[in-house]
């Protein structure tokens, strides 16, 4: 495994070594060698490096030495294929210090192709385990006819991945969520929620035992695609249980695209936005004192 050259940043030299021919991670082999992907995948491992730094996703090792290991939550989409491969990439230059493991949770939706994931992972030579439990019969038990399934199933599928997390001894879940994932969810919160919230990059869980991590906090879900399909991973769909069309996130991402496309770079301004808050410039107390202001008058 390479390790970093002293005197260079961690970044950059990432960026260096992708350049390399040998040495290359399984999940890479066969990678277009055109110079538009050459870009596209410095692109994804720089955001998701920046974003790991940023948000402080790794943390100091332990006195016994033993690395942290984090349960990468794979679902077949081109999010998490792009997450699994660019971990690993970091990892496999030595510029990510945690131990990997891929988990793939099977919730009994009709029609899912169980032996798929199975199959490309250990062709990829990757850690991982395949978890079934059928939260599907649940939320078409308790949801009512005409209602979207995701908020349940969203919660039931969490709280299987933190029991796997707990039981593979990792300190951190990582999700797949990609920057416009971000953005939608923060304006579904404004629309529909009458909040200002959205996906934080880092969470701990509500018992306080686990990390939850987003490391494509900063990656374009265009690059997602666009690097999914060029190294022609095996996607599966992500609407088997036919709960996907009308939704209100669907509404929204038609609504951005829309400003995407009269005004180029809309996306990124918003969520650089999210970045940049001022609370004395908002309407929340508890964010700012407000009862408390005064002038320069009213110190003397």
């Amino acid at each position: 495994m390479m390790k970093p050259l002293g005197g260079i940043a961690p970044a950059l030299y990432c960026l260096l070594m992708l350049d390399e021919k040998t040495d290359i991670h399984p999940l890479f082999n066969g990678a277009p060698t055109t110079t538009e992907f050459k870009k596209l995948r410095k692109r994804i491992v720089r955001n998701t490096r920046e974003a790991i730094e940023q948000y402080g996703m790794i943390a100091p090792p332990p006195r016994d030495g033993k690395l942290p290991k984090w349960l990468i939550c794979l679902s077949g989409g081109k999010d998490s294929y792009t997450l699994l491969a660019v971990l690993h990439e970091l990892k496999w230059r030595g510029l990510l210090p945690v131990e990997l493991l891929a988990c793939n949770l099977d919730q009994g939706q009709p029609n899912f192709p169980a032996t798929v994931l199975p199959a490309f992972l250990e062709k990829m030579e990757v850690p991982h385990r395949i978890e079934y439990q059928d939260t599907y019969s649940i939320v078409m038990d308790k949801v009512p006819a005409g209602r979207t399934f995701c908020a349940l199933c969203s919660r039931l599928r969490r709280g299987n991945l933190y029991r796997i997390a707990r039981e593979e001894g990792c300190s951190a879940v990582v999700l797949g969520h990609h920057r416009d994932d971000i953005l939608e969810t923060f304006l579904m919160n404004l629309f529909h929620g009458g909040r200002l919230a959205t996906m934080p990059p880092k969470l701990v869980n509500e018992e306080g035992d686990l990390f939850l991590y987003r490391p494509l906090a900063h990656v374009a879900e265009a690059d997602c695609e666009a690097f999914s399909n060029a190294m022609k991973y095996p996607i599966i769909p992500c609407d088997l249980c036919g709960s996907q069309d009308g939704l209100q996130r669907q509404q929204v991402k038609q609504m951005i695209d829309g400003w995407e496309k009269n005004h180029a770079g809309r996306r990124q301004k918003m969520f650089r936005a999210l970045t940049n808050t001022r609370p004395s410039h908002l309407l929340d107390p508890n964010l700012f004192d407000f009862l408390g202001l005064q002038t320069n008058s009213d110190l003397d």
